[in-house]
């Protein structure tokens, strides 16, 4: 797992249970996978002048826990226990500002492709890790917390598949 220090965190509520995982997908620019420029963004370091898109999104004080790539490489750029800002409004079960008791993880991707074999492993295994550190009770998608705002991780996305995963013992 690489390390990319993000200032786009906070601390957490005292006393706040981490209960969640909160499910993202991204690409910069949309639909185009490799780069750095979500690492970028997520340090506040994307060129507005390298895209045409990246003028809509590059003022935007954004982060997550952890990023993984098409190729299943991990990125963690803010530590669990700091508040990372990936969920904007939100709510999860009547529990408001979702960003204070969750932990959210960016799969690079668009809400209409399928992800690879190797998210879906490290993700299955970063999530098995934050279980037996955290009180996880659920994992939920961005669209779940913000709906009619977000459609991510979208529906390509194999929740069978990860679930399935997760409940398996692990050899």
């Amino acid at each position: 797992m690489r390390i990319v220090d993000s200032p786009n965190q906070d601390a957490r509520p005292s006393g706040v249970d981490i209960s969640l995982v909160v499910l993202h997908s991204i690409s910069l620019p949309p639909g185009e996978y490799g780069g750095e420029h979500i690492e970028r963004l997520f340090t506040n370091r994307l060129d507005p002048a390298a895209h045409p898109y990246f003028r809509e999104v590059h003022a935007l004080k954004v982060s997550a826990h952890f990023l993984i790539r098409r190729d299943g490489e991990v990125l963690q750029f803010v530590p669990v226990e700091r508040r990372a800002w990936h969920a904007g409004a939100s709510c999860w079960r009547g529990r408001k500002a979702c960003n204070d008791f969750s932990v959210g993880i960016e799969l690079e991707g668009t809400d209409d492709a399928p992800f690879e074999d190797a998210q879906y492993r490290e993700l299955t295994e970063l999530i098995a890790r934050l279980a037996t550190a955290l009180p996880l009770k659920a994992i939920a998608a961005h669209s779940e917390i913000a709906p009619g705002r977000k459609t991510d991780p979208g529906a390509r996305f194999d929740w069978t598949r990860l679930l399935s995963a997760l409940a398996r013992p692990q050899l």
